[in-house]
């Protein structure tokens, strides 16, 4: 199993990174894009594994160590 897991500020953190491409996108003449959140992505090899056990295994990782839960949510895609 190979579960994937997205880490992005939660809507109530500002984010520095994420205003400054919005920046420049505008300075570069791309006027439509309104808004950009950047975020962090891992991929986790759980093998030997069944899809809800990796999908727990992968939320107890990004809970404990990839996201900081007090200013980061985090999705799971777990596939085969």
């Amino acid at each position: 199993m190979t579960a994937r897991v997205f880490v992005t500020l939660k809507p109530s953190v500002f984010d520095p990174q994420g205003h400054t491409i919005t920046e420049a996108l505008h300075q570069m003449g791309y006027a439509g894009v309104e808004d950009v959140r950047q975020g962090k992505y891992f991929e986790l090899a759980l093998p030997g594994r069944s899809a809800e056990e990796s999908r727990a295994l992968a939320a107890e990782v990004a809970h404990k160590l990839l996201a900081n839960p007090v200013i980061e949510s985090y999705r799971i895609e777990v596939t085969e």
